[in-house]
């Protein structure tokens, strides 16, 4: 039996200690806003947070999660989003939206750390986050709007 502390709550899981960390949110916790993708840390679709850093989940086992997980479900919800999820709508970024939790998870993770990023920190920091469908300038965009909302208030 696994504990963990997601999204502020504390969970078990009755996995073994070396599933991965994505396998125990979707199989065990049902929670399924976190995405498989590849499997090998290659992509970002899986991509939460421990203790704020942005990690990839299919690469954690859950007998090596060192701190509370964040996942996209935990940054805002369909009645009370983001600013980060709001920017991302209001720069119609989504087209298949597969990608789109582990964008705004490793997006969150910028901005926690680089609240003013410029363009080639939004770059850098967002290369490990594939997307088939090419909206890499609106990801771009919605990080800028993001930034400048979150500056703002």
């Amino acid at each position: 039996m696994a504990k963990l502390t997601i999204n502020g709550a504390a969970r078990s899981v009755d996995l073994s200690d070396e599933v991965p960390l994505l396998w125990a949110l979707r199989d065990g916790l049902n929670m399924t806003g976190t995405k498989f993708g590849c499997g090998v840390a290659a992509c970002g679709a899986c991509t939460v947070h421990i203790d704020g850093e942005a990690v990839r989940s299919c690469q954690v086992a859950v007998g090596d999660v060192w701190g509370p997980v964040t996942t996209i479900e935990g940054i805002g919800t369909p009645e009370d989003l983001s600013v980060l999820q709001q920017a991302w709508i209001d720069n119609q970024v989504a087209q298949c939206g597969y990608c789109q939790s582990g964008q705004i998870m490793q997006a969150a993770a910028l901005l926690a750390e680089t609240p003013r990023p410029t363009d080639d920190e939004i770059d850098a920091a967002m290369a490990g986050n594939l997307c088939r469908c090419g909206t890499y300038p609106r990801i771009r965009a919605a990080i800028h709007d993001a930034a400048q909302k979150m500056q703002e208030a």
